[in-house]
């Protein structure tokens, strides 16, 4: 499928992008290149193929929660750069 400088220039003004000349004949190149490769794949026959979202089966690697006792507050601020009334001190991040 040919994509058209028109078409490009027009996405690109959508996307209120500048596009020079040249981009526009690479890029229009480039998307059917894309579109030619799409219609290839739209006509591999898939029938029997059962749908996946991933190409390999995954399985979860987490482990289960375990309630555990907690670090008390002064061995937690032990190696605290600032610590300011039982509580880290860090940069202010908001203006």
């Amino acid at each position: 499928m040919k994509i058209t400088k028109d078409e490009v220039m027009h996405v690109a003004n959508l996307a209120r992008l500048d596009m020079d000349e040249a981009s526009i004949d690479k890029f229009a190149d480039q998307i059917g290149t894309i579109l030619e490769y799409v219609d290839v794949l739209n006509r591999v026959d898939t029938q029997g193929v059962t749908p996946t979202s991933h190409a390999i089966s995954l399985t979860n690697v987490f482990r289960e929660d375990q309630e555990k006792k907690t670090l008390e507050r002064d061995k937690a601020l032990a190696n605290a750069p600032q610590k300011e009334d039982g509580n880290f001190v860090v940069p202010k991040v908001i203006t």
